[in-house]
């Protein structure tokens, strides 16, 4: 490992200054002044535990590792800079199984040990929707096979899902280290002036429409002038109380909200996002019910139901829709749309949701790891998809400009968030425009976990008034404003590369 020390820890994002009229050194070649290499990459981990459970699908979660990355670039003039990526690796999210939780867990901390050396090897230059788009491509797919290629009989390879997340926070990182290169916001370096590839050299229009891609970048999918202020989803867990009655005594008495109720007087929510089984439409149609009826008392305006996967056949998704609509028409009224009730492999489900699409929006989720899933989503049906950073910043852009050109509708989706995690994934929220809002909801069940982050940014953290304010970020990369964030970091579990 290299020297500790020398690698940066709460210190805020550095570069060196600009000198636009500066020219490359003699006998060097580069597309464009503005292009980086990645040449350093250190790796922390972060424990977190709930303050109560998290129902994911047929699983539980008490606890989960933040994997935390600083990766260092370098311009052909010798400028540097650092910049910070996180996210949650939420085991049972990203890869459901009957195998133990701790077996799957320490599988994906090992892959992003993997992946910090790998990054900080990769010689391509470039921006780093460029870089990013083909590290995925020609990297990701070796490291995963390394690390299966080992895998005892019996158990189960790491999915494509989860190495899509444990790359994200490298990715995330390399936006932000580029953003504090160029003295620049992230989203303002998504155009011609930053890029080399234009999107007809990234994506692909499906064949059914008649869409150039040419001389078009990400900008020209992004709003120009976003809100500071973005409507907050609530989710409901599946073993969430609703009110008083559903309390079993052993719920934390931390000054937190426990009850649905509490939570939405507290901050005045607007949006629910309803966790299903979907393996038993009763419990189903009953919890979507009682969250409605409960909603309605609140003032709150939508509801979402999400079935993470659990779902074989459209008919029990159809026959739910059905019997709110005449038993419940108010609460079916509210439900904007609905969220991945199929499992996420779509080339191995290859299941016509129509059925489904033609009453409500239908979203990918898990699904959407890619642009080439989003196609084939919409191909099947699906007219909607879920965005998530930890499928990677440059990913969740490029699904982005695939979906918007294309007519479907946007969301922005949480893995619970915490930290800087936070951060990335409500910007891309702010700037993709989705059909409303953006989902949070770490703070409701690791809210102490963020707490040096929110005494920065107090309305990224708590939600108020129903949304959460953007207005406290600045500066370049992601506006992170590392330098006033009092975080003592551990030890790097991993650093490769020249620091």
């Amino acid at each position: 490992m290299a020297d500790a020390k020398r690698i940066p820890n709460s210190e805020a994002v550095r570069a060196l200054p600009i000198d636009e009229g500066q020219l490359l050194p003699e006998g060097r070649s580069m597309s464009r002044l503005t292009d980086v290499r990645v040449t350093a990459a250190a790796l922390y981990f972060l424990p977190v535990e709930t303050r109560v459970p998290l129902k994911f699908g047929r699983e539980i979660a008490t606890y989960v590792t933040c994997a935390r990355a600083c990766l260092r670039v370098r311009d052909a003039r010798g400028r540097t800079a650092v910049g910070w990526g996180e996210t949650p690796l939420s085991v049972q999210w990203v890869w459901p199984s009957t195998m133990p939780y701790e077996d799957r867990h320490e599988a994906l901390k090992h892959l992003c040990v993997q992946l910090a050396e790998s990054w900080s090897d990769y010689d391509r230059r470039g921006h780093p929707i460029e870089i990013g788009h083909a590290f995925v491509r020609e990297v990701l797919p070796e490291c995963l096979e390394m690390l299966n290629t080992g895998t005892p009989p019996g158990s189960e390879p790491v999915p494509g899902l989860a190495g899509l997340v444990c790359c994200s926070a490298f990715d995330i990182a390399l936006h932000d280290a580029y953003g504090a290169l160029h003295a620049a916001p992230v989203y303002q370096t998504y155009g011609p002036d930053y890029m080399t590839a234009d999107l007809s050299q990234l994506i692909t229009p499906a064949d059914d429409v008649d869409i150039d891609f040419a001389h078009r970048f990400p900008e020209s999918f992004t709003i120009q002038q976003p809100p500071t202020s973005v409507v907050a989803w609530h989710l409901v867990g599946g073993l969430d109380p609703l009110d008083e009655d559903d309390l079993q005594g052993n719920e934390p008495d931390d000054g937190y909200p426990v009850t649905l109720r509490e939570w939405i007087a507290r901050d005045g929510l607007k949006c629910l996002k309803v966790k299903l089984l979907g393996t038993d439409s009763e419990w189903d149609t009953r919890r979507l019910v009682d969250v409605g009826k409960l909603a309605i008392e609140g003032n709150v305006d939508w509801l979402t139901s999400d079935f993470n996967c659990t779902v074989s056949d459209p008919r029990y998704v159809v026959e739910i829709l059905d019997r709110l609509l005449l038993d419940h028409p108010r609460i079916y009224g509210m439900l904007l749309y609905v969220e991945q009730p199929f499992p996420y492999d779509l080339e191995a489900h290859r299941i016509d949701v129509h059925s489904i699409s033609a009453r409500k929006p239908l979203f990918m989720d898990e699904s959407a790891h890619d642009w080439r899933m989003v196609r084939l989503g919409r191909e099947l049906g699906w007219t909607g998809v879920a965005l998530k950073t930890c499928k990677t910043q440059t990913g969740a852009l490029l699904s982005m400009c695939w979906a918007k050109a294309h007519g479907m509708t946007l969301m922005v989706q949480d893995l619970t968030n915490p930290m800087l995690a936070q951060i990335p994934h409500v910007l891309l929220a702010a700037h993709a425009g989705t059909i409303m809002g953006v989902e949070t909801n770490a703070m409701q069940f690791y809210p102490e976990a963020s707490r040096p982050e929110s005494l920065v940014h107090p309305g990224l953290y708590r939600r108020q008034n129903g949304a959460v304010d953007l207005s406290t970020l600045s500066g370049p990369g992601f506006g992170y404003r590392l330098g006033e964030i009092e975080r003592d970091l551990p030890e790097p579990v991993a650093a490769f590369g020249d620091w």
